[in-house]
């Protein structure tokens, strides 16, 4: 994939051994739908080199687009629903082709609600969290995110129902595993999608660096495959090497570490994304923490000798983007050779055909969502601090006269501390 490719791409072989045919469906081939001016343009090369011009046109237009989602700003929230729908649609129609061919009811049905369900779940946490000032403005915003567990247990539960009353006799194992295969597939894509919108909302220089090292790391680590690939890496892509591995990994982070110092200098991509009710928009101003402050730093002593520098300048957050890097590189591809076993298991090559020379969207970011997870978990441990915006919305949905216990304890700390004057003597 154009995300987490360390190699040459492989194609699928049979199946591991032990597996019967019987338990492995049948999926339709996938077909070349590369436009026909490529294929008369390049017509005359050979295949490898081939595939290696069509993956890299439109390798170069999906990045025109990536950066074109950047110019948009916040609106990419809705890419990344987008682009949710999409690998969550990929992976049920692999699992439908199995179901249909039992004739079975309710399958799909109920794999796009339990989507929809889900959706509503995370997604009604985010607006309790960050929209929690436009909320209390809105009468049944209010009765929805005070009840909005409730709301989503009771969808859920619905459907459940819908999967008990579905069941077929004699096909009760098989409906049962498509069950576990359509909550395996909202675990994967809307849990980690979800986890790209909590991402953003910290600002979107930590959505835009680790997508931007996944797909350096993926080009660089093709490239080093391509031309210098000797040594297999894994028996699991046997066309993968240990070269383009290694190529990769340094190359990332060379990468990550010169592209956080140009975005660190923006306001635009290291301020928090806020909703500002006045104007009704998405906000990105605000104070620079001191992650992207530039600061020195003293260089160890053998460091010192051969550099010929005693201190360096940089932001902090260049530092945090080695951290960043490597796991891009070295633990990042282990979500492209699971999604590799999966498609070797039904004997795929691709999750489908969306796009020429690199197959669907999902075989795009089986590399992003674990990286998607992994800086969530990074900025929870090493970054993040308490949030304002959530108490705040906690605040707002309390009684008044709790609200004024708040406000008082509040301004006698304040005051302690020297921030807030005194209170004046009262007259005698």
């Amino acid at each position: 994939s154009i995300l987490c490719r360390l190699g040459l791409t492989g194609e699928p072989d049979g199946e591991a051994d032990g597996d019967s045919k019987a338990d492995t469906p049948e999926i339709p081939t996938s077909v070349d739908n590369t436009p026909q001016c490529l294929n008369k343009a390049l017509e005359g090369l050979s295949s490898r080199w081939r595939n290696w011009w069509i993956r890299g046109i439109l390798s170069f237009t999906m990045i025109s687009g990536f950066f074109l989602i950047i110019y948009l700003g916040p609106v990419m929230l809705i890419i990344v629903m987008t682009v949710q729908i999409k690998c969550f649609q990929e992976i049920i129609t692999i699992g439908y082709r199995v179901y249909h061919s039992y004739d079975l009811p309710w399958f799909r049905t109920l794999s796009w609600y339990f989507l929809i369900c889900v959706n509503y779940f995370f997604y009604g946490e985010t607006v309790a969290d960050y929209f929690g000032v436009l909320v209390q403005k809105e009468e049944p915003l209010q009765f929805l995110v005070r009840y909005h567990r409730f709301i989503s247990f009771t969808l859920y539960l619905a459907g459940f129902c819908m999967f008990v009353l579905s069941l077929v006799k004699k096909h009760y194992r098989l409906q049962f595993y498509m069950f576990a295969w359509t909550h395996v597939t909202l675990l994967i894509v809307v849990t980690q999608s979800h986890l790209v919108i909590q991402n953003l909302f910290e600002g979107m220089i930590w959505f835009i660096v680790p997508i931007s090292i996944v797909i350096c790391n993926d080009i660089m680590a093709y490239l080093f495959g391509f031309f210098f690939g000797r040594t297999p890496l894994i028996k699991l892509s046997p066309k993968k090497t240990w070269e383009g591995f290694i190529g990769g990994f340094l190359s990332t982070v060379v990468f990550g570490f010169i592209f956080a110092y140009l975005l660190a200098q923006y306001q635009y991509f290291v301020c928090p994304v806020e909703y500002d009710s006045e104007t009704n928009r998405f906000a990105v101003e605000c104070q620079p923490s001191e992650l992207f402050v530039m600061q020195e730093y003293r260089l160890p002593a053998a460091l010192q000798n051969v550099l010929r520098w005693k201190t360096v300048k940089m932001y902090p957050f260049q530092i945090h983007s080695v951290a960043l890097s490597t796991f891009a590189s070295l633990i990042g591809p282990f979500g492209g050779f699971f999604a590799s076993g999966f498609k070797r298991a039904f004997k795929i090559k691709d999750f489908a055909n969306t796009i020429p020379g690199h197959g669907g969207i999902m075989d795009r970011f089986d590399c992003q969502y674990l990286m998607a997870t992994f800086v969530h978990v990074y900025i929870a441990s090493f970054i993040r601090g308490p949030n304002p915006s959530k108490v705040l919305q906690q605040v707002l949905v309390l009684q008044p006269e709790q609200q004024l216990s708040i406000f008082n304890t509040l301004r006698s700390h304040l005051q302690d501390k020297g921030i807030l004057p005194p209170p004046r003597p009262e007259a005698q």
